[in-house]
C-alpha cells in the first residue's frame, strides 16, 4: 500500500493508494468516527460494477449504506441532481457525522464533495474515484463544483474530503477513451511541475497506453505527490495552485460549446493544453521546442489537438465568462519550459484568437 499525506492546517488526510482496496473500504471508514448510515453516490456505469463491493465491505465494518446511482455523464453535475442527492440523504435520516461516499469518476467526485459540503453545513466525505482522470488529480484538494448552464464548476466549494481511497484495479474496466482522458491530466502534472515526470511519460507511453500495472501504479503515485504538494501550499487557488489549471481555461471552453457531450474534460483539457502552449510560444515565453514535445506526448497518448469547426465568438464567450476571470481579464497559465509555469493576465485577445483559430481550423 501507498500513502500520500495531503498537510494542510486542521484538516489533513491521506491518500492511500490500495491493491484491491475496495473491499477494505469499510475498515478505513471506521477510523474516522463517523456515523453509521452512510450514502453512497454513483452513476449507472460504475454502480454495477463496483457498488456491491463496497457496500458489503461497509456493512461488515458495521456502517448501513444506502446507494444513489446517478446518470453518466458531464450532466449529473447539476443543481437538479444535486437536489437528488439532498432529498436522499434528509429521508434516509443522515446526519451531520454520516459520511457521503463518491464512488465514481470526476463528475461523481465533483457532485458528491458539493453535496457534502452543502448538506447540514458540511458532512463527511470519502473519495473512492475509478477513473485515471480522478486517481491523479480530482479526487485531491477539495474541489468540488455543479455546473451552470452558462459556465461550468461555477456554483461549489472547498471542501476537503477525510479519506481518498484509490484502488488501481479498477482501472482494468475503464474504457480506452477514459483512460486516455486521464493521461490528459496525466500530462499536465509533468508539463507544470517535473521535466523527469514528462520525460518518464514520453518514454513509457506505449507501456501506460497498455496498463502495465507498474507504470500506471508508479504515474498515480506521482501525480498525487505532485498534487498535494501544491494544495498543501494554497489549499483555496490564491497563488500556486492556479497552475494547475494549465489546459484548462480553453478545455472548458470547449467542453461548454460542445454541450459537454463532443468532447470529455480529459480530450478538452488536451486541447487546452495544446493551445496554451501554442499561446505560450507565440508570446515568447517558452521555446518553440517545449510546445512541439507537448504536442508529441498528446499525440503519443491518443488525445486531440484540435476541435475542428467549433465557432472562435463563441469560444470567446466561454472564455470571458471563466472562474479565473478577475477584472475583466483572464488570468492565463503559461509555459515557461517543460516543468516550469507562469501566471499571467496580459494576453491580448488577438493573441488568443490567432491561437483558437488553429485549434479550431478556422480562418479569422
Amino acid at each position: 500500500m501507498g500513502e500520500v499525506r495531503v498537510s494542510l492546517a486542521d484538516h489533513s488526510y491521506s491518500i492511500y493508494i490500495q491493491t484491491a482496496g475496495l473491499r477494505q473500504i469499510g475498515q478505513f471508514m471506521q477510523a474516522l468516527s463517523c456515523s453509521k448510515k452512510a450514502l453512497i453516490i454513483t452513476d449507472g456505469n460504475v454502480g454495477p460494477l463496483y457498488a456491491a463491493v463496497v457496500t458489503d465491505s461497509l456493512r461488515a465494518a458495521g456502517f448501513a449504506p444506502q446507494v444513489l446511482v446517478v446518470a453518466p455523464g458531464e450532466g449529473s453535475k447539476s443543481l437538479a441532481t444535486a437536489d437528488r442527492v439532498f432529498t436522499t440523504a434528509i429521508s434516509s435520516g443522515l446526519d451531520r457525522k454520516s459520511p457521503i461516499v463518491a464512488l465514481g469518476g470526476g463528475v461523481i467526485g465533483d457532485l458528491a464533495g458539493f453535496a457534502a459540503a452543502t448538506y447540514l453545513r458540511g458532512v463527511p466525505f470519502v473519495q473512492v474515484p475509478t477513473s485515471l482522470l480522478a486517481q491523479v488529480d480530482s479526487s485531491v484538494g477539495g474541489k468540488t463544483a455543479v455546473n451552470h448552464p452558462l459556465g461550468k464548476n461555477l456554483i461549489g466549494a472547498f471542501y476537503q474530503p477525510r479519506l481518498v481511497l484509490i484502488d488501481p484495479l479498477v482501472l482494468d474496466t475503464l474504457p480506452e477513451r477514459e483512460l486516455k482522458a486521464g493521461l490528459a491530466e496525466v500530462i499536465k502534472y509533468g508539463i507544470i511541475a517535473d521535466a523527469d515526470f514528462f520525460a518518464y511519460l514520453t518514454r513509457n507511453a506505449a507501456a501506460i497506453l497498455a496498463r502495465d500495472p507498474a507504470a500506471l501504479t508508479a504515474v498515480i503515485s506521482r501525480c498525487c505527490q505532485l498534487k498535494a504538494a501544491v494544495v498543501a501550499r494554497d489549499e483555496r487557488e490564491t497563488s500556486v495552485r492556479m497552475l494547475l489549471n494549465f489546459g484548462h481555461t480553453i478545455g472548458h471552453a470547449v467542453e461548454g460549446v460542445g454541450g459537454y457531450a463532443e468532447y470529455n474534460h480529459g480530450e478538452a483539457v488536451a486541447i487546452g493544453m495544446a493551445g496554451a502552449a501554442l499561446l505560450s510560444s507565440r508570446l515568447g515565453l517558452c521555446p518553440p521546442a517545449a510546445s512541439t514535445a507537448v504536442q508529441q506526448l498528446l499525440t503519443a497518448m491518443g488525445l486531440p489537438l484540435t476541435a475542428p469547426g467549433y465557432g472562435l465568438e463563441e469560444l470567446l464567450g466561454y472564455l470571458a465568462r471563466d472562474k479565473k476571470v478577475v477584472d475583466s481579464k483572464i488570468n492565463w497559465v503559461l509555459m515557461q519550459d517543460i516543468g516550469r509555469v507562469m501566471v499571467s493576465a496580459d494576453v491580448e485577445v488577438k493573441q488568443v484568437r490567432a491561437v483558437l483559430a488553429q485549434l479550431t481550423v478556422l480562418k479569422q
